[in-house]
């Protein structure tokens, strides 16, 4: 057995998974699978004949193409985003096609984060944006969304989670070097408003700071809210990274096909990690996504748009996993974008404290094991979007994926709405069943 160190030090600390975990806990207790984020559906029917025809079609697709992006997509991701930034956007300059959103944040980080340099990242936060930080060197420094009290009894909304400002500008200092931004935010499902990001885009100014922003779930934001993209904020393209998703954009998250905007100041960091590792992403999922987004071009902003008809379908999904939650004690906020929907678990915590688990695991960590075991339904615990110095604070609540057809998960095993479960909390008896819609 060799004496020497095998892992390297980046990797210290970053080896547990959630997704790994919670999906490995639900596969072993066949349980229906409302945690992760993913549709049961199939994509619209011009997406996947758009696959087929990439398939099918011109035989070269099954081989390279462009390192940073097969011409066609970089020119129509070009030409659409050019129009909703207000940039003349250079398809070789200012676009970089990469292996899922995912890839985008990870070579992102790789390319701009140095040993020692500060990251902002609000809270809570895609789980994967402090491991990358840690692993480029970076520190990672967490300032957290925080609720504000309903009126009238109203239910909460991702809308009342708020930064504060002075809280956030004292984040800001001499080793900064970028900002996480996620709007629309997974877990919460809070869409920054423009005078929200207008502060965000002023600090960065100020202290000359980069902002990453992920935005993969722009075209799902509800109730007549508006996505805007902080790159199109006065002074922030030059300083900003705009990353996109096909598969949440077409609902086809297995093609893995992502995207980074941005200026060839910072761009051109990001090729040069790109063709030093990942080189090049497969051509025919590339080809699918630029027939898909040729045809929406076509189409943008008419009720036959699927940016238009997607969002609306998805909201009634959302509205009836309220009312379903709501049926059996539950206490969401209403999500204004993205997939999810966050739940309020304080009764619960209060009404049944002491659920099997390590004596260190958090209480939403240790309901959602009891839940998969005992109810056959998976969420995600929400203190794994926290710092681990914050989670304690955020440890009643969970998270609940509603892209999913009513009666499709589970066959049949998740209804519309049950009864029961407040009753037979204390014993650990009673149906929670909740439905997509």
């Amino acid at each position: 057995m060799s004496s020497k160190r095998l892992q390297a030090r980046r990797l210290d600390g970053i080896d547990k998974n959630p997704w790994v975990e919670f999906t490995k806990l639900a596969s072993e207790n066949d349980a229906v699978n409302l945690g992760q984020g993913f549709p049961d559906f199939p994509p619209p029917d011009f997406v996947v004949e758009a696959f087929q025809n990439a398939v099918s079609g011109d035989f070269m697709l099954n081989q390279y193409t462009k390192a940073f992006g097969y011409p066609p997509l970089t020119k129509i991701l070009a030409s659409f985003f050019g129009k909703l930034l207000g940039q003349d956007i250079d398809p070789l300059k200012n676009v970089l096609v990469t292996v899922g959103a995912y890839g985008a944040l990870f070579t992102a980080f790789q390319a701009l984060v140095d040993e020692g340099d500060e990251v902002i990242i609000i809270e809570p936060f895609f789980d994967c944006y402090e491991p990358m930080t840690l692993m480029a060197g970076g520190r990672p420094v967490f300032v957290s969304l925080k609720p504000t009290p309903t009126k009238d009894g109203r239910p909460d909304s991702s809308s009342n989670w708020q930064l504060d400002p002075r809280e956030l500008a004292s984040k800001f200092t001499s080793r900064t070097k970028a900002l996480i931004l996620n709007t629309p935010n997974n877990p919460l499902g809070k869409v920054f408003s423009k005078a929200e990001l207008e502060l965000v885009a002023s600090l960065c100014q100020q202290h000359d700071v980069l902002c990453i922003s992920d935005e993969v779930y722009q075209w799902l934001v509800y109730d007549g809210h508006q996505h805007v993209s902080i790159a199109s904020l006065p002074g922030m393209w030059e300083r900003t990274l705009t990353i996109g998703s096909a598969g949440k954009t077409f609902s086809v998250t297995g093609w893995k096909v992502g995207w980074v905007l941005g200026p060839d100041r910072l761009m051109k960091h990001l090729r040069t990690v790109h063709q030093n590792s990942i080189y090049h992403c497969p051509t025919q999922a590339q080809a699918a996504v630029a027939q898909c987004f040729e045809r929406e071009q076509l189409h943008f902003g008419q009720p036959s748009s699927y940016f238009v008809e997607f969002p609306q379908a998805i909201q009634h999904s959302r509205d009836h996993m309220i009312r379903s939650l709501q049926s059996v004690g539950l206490r969401p906020l209403i999500s204004r974008g993205s997939y999810f929907l966050t739940v309020d678990i304080s009764d619960f915590k209060s009404k049944m404290p002491n659920l099997p688990g390590a004596a260190d695991e958090l209480y939403d960590s240790r309901f959602v094991k009891w839940m998969i075991k005992n109810k056959g339904l998976t969420a995600i615990p929400v203190s794994v979007f926290y710092s681990q110095s914050h989670q304690k604070h955020f440890d009643h609540y969970i998270r609940f994926c509603f892209v999913k057809v009513k009666g499709r998960a589970g066959e049949g095993r998740v209804p519309q709405a049950s009864q029961g479960l407040l009753a037979g909390v204390g014993r650990g008896v009673g149906p929670i069943c909740v439905g997509a819609g």
